[in-house]
């Protein structure tokens, strides 16, 4: 199979390169924040994200056929993370632009995975 990527396989990589970097500053702030931003289940679900965020893009950036499963996972993973930024960040920017970034990469995920058209 050759190496080709197309514009919506290289949207959803930006998308998950974005979403990995979002998601690891995020960690930084909320355990400077403390308290319920600080908290292992939100913690762990901000690292989970972004590293099966980074996992999908390099599956896609080296063609894999398993990427579709990634990016199913990566959908779910984002989806979550996107809620439980939003339920924690009411007017904090940072944890705005998390859930944001995070719901884009999800939905290009879902596109990825053939769970959306």
């Amino acid at each position: 199979m050759p190496h080709k990527i197309d514009n919506a396989m290289r949207e959803c990589i930006r998308n998950c390169q974005e979403c990995h970097a979002i998601c690891t500053e995020t960690v930084a702030h909320c355990l400077v924040k403390g308290g319920k931003h600080a908290g292992a289940e939100h913690i762990r679900l901000l690292l989970d994200c972004a590293e099966i965020c980074a996992t999908s893009a390099d599956f896609m950036l080296r063609a894999s056929p398993d990427h579709v499963r990634t990016c199913g996972v990566c959908a779910e993973l984002c989806s979550q993370c996107a809620e439980s930024c939003e339920q924690l960040g009411k007017g904090d920017q940072t944890m705005t632009q998390c859930a944001e970034l995070c719901r884009r990469c999800a939905q290009s995920c879902e596109q990825m995975a053939g769970v959306r058209a």
